[in-house]
């Protein structure tokens, strides 16, 4: 059961037969599809989440209905840990599908609730579901892969225009209660002159190095240009709005880190500062507990990770994240170049 450090996010607790029906559903599938490579899985994706209980259907989609809440946690989840078997090293090089497939198989289902679920070809070499755990040699690093370093909080892919609209990371262990940090927005707290600003393209936002070719396998001239495209992200610094949509109650794409003003707009600075400060006063921690499931609507929450010390020894924390966009036509024309692996 989660202990949730602040008790306002709101959440869905399995009760034990929704939760032993969820995980024969998913076993059942696994035993069914072969892998993500099913072009018959990928389809059959919508009619096949209609299995899960009808409690958990109507929860997520009154979470996506009600656009207003920045995450979500769906509890209760039975994730066998032997079959699941030790945290790995790395993600790569490792046999896909794992012992770990119902549990992916779960959390594309939750997608399909809210949308189609999706990979970039310049992440974790394009798969569909993502791994996160402390991998050694990036613990001081700005990734997920990270633990030693604060992850600071981000949008997910906030540099690109068709980052994802939700992120679902599924806790397949977490043995010591590493949180996750989950922000959002207190419009009254900004000036209406800052707000404005912050609505203009006055600010770029470079990609982050889990789409870079050193953290990625490159085997072909076509997966080259790919990563060529993200280079060309990062040379040209093409500026962009930091909020959208709704002026009275807008979006936000946010990556301190990866984040850049120019040094001649001291406006753009003083607004970016001054929003800034307004994330950094309202963020919570959210405990995801093996079993649980953490939705977060990538407009209106930003998201990170506190510190930890990795153990390395097969125990450490796994979590399993799965990109969702509500609508796969507005990247066709970014499709047709193969950056995105998008389903469709």
């Amino acid at each position: 059961m989660s202990n949730l450090t602040d008790q306002s996010t709101r959440s869905y607790t399995l009760t034990p037969d929704e939760a032993s029906a969820t995980a024969e559903l998913t076993l059942d599938l696994a035993a069914t599809y072969a892998s993500f490579e099913d072009a018959d899985l990928l389809r059959d994706l919508p009619r096949l989440a209609t299995r899960l209980p009808l409690g958990v259907q109507r929860f997520l989609r009154d979470f996506k209905l009600g656009d207003r809440h920045g995450h979500v946690v769906v509890r209760g989840h039975e994730f066998d840990q032997r079959r699941i078997g030790p945290t790995p090293e790395h993600w790569r090089g490792r046999p896909r599908p794992g012992g770990e497939f119902p549990e992916e198989l779960l959390l594309m289902l939750y997608s399909a609730l809210l949308g189609e679920p999706f990979g970039w070809a310049t992440q974790q070499d394009g798969h569909l579901v993502h791994d996160i755990f402390p991998i050694r040699q990036h613990e001081n690093d700005q990734l997920g892969m990270g633990s030693k370093e604060l992850l600071t909080w981000h949008t997910e892919d906030a540099f690109h225009p068709y980052r994802s609209d939700y992120l679902i990371l599924g806790a397949l262990r977490n043995p010591d209660r590493v949180p996750t940090t989950i922000g959002e927005l207190d419009l009254a707290s900004l000036s209406e002159e800052d707000i404005d600003i912050l609505f203009e393209p006055r600010f770029h936002i470079a990609p982050d190095e889990s789409h870079l070719p050193k953290n990625n396998t490159i085997t072909s001239e076509e997966q080259a240009a790919r990563f060529a495209t993200i280079q060309k992200m990062i040379d040209e610094r093409p500026l962009g709005p930091l909020l959208y949509g709704s002026r009275q109650d807008p979006y936000m794409r946010l990556d301190p880190y990866f984040t850049s003003v120019p040094e001649d707009d001291a406006d753009a600075r003083r607004a970016y500062d001054a929003l800034c400060k307004v994330v950094d006063a309202g963020m919570r921690e959210v405990v995801a507990d093996q079993g649980d499931v953490l939705f977060i609507d990538n407009h209106r929450a930003v998201h990170g990770r506190l510190p930890f010390q990795a153990r390395y020894d097969g125990t450490d924390r796994w979590l399993k994240r799965v990109c969702v966009t509500v609508d796969l036509r507005r990247s066709r024309p970014m499709r047709a170049t193969a950056e995105t692996r998008l389903l469709g």
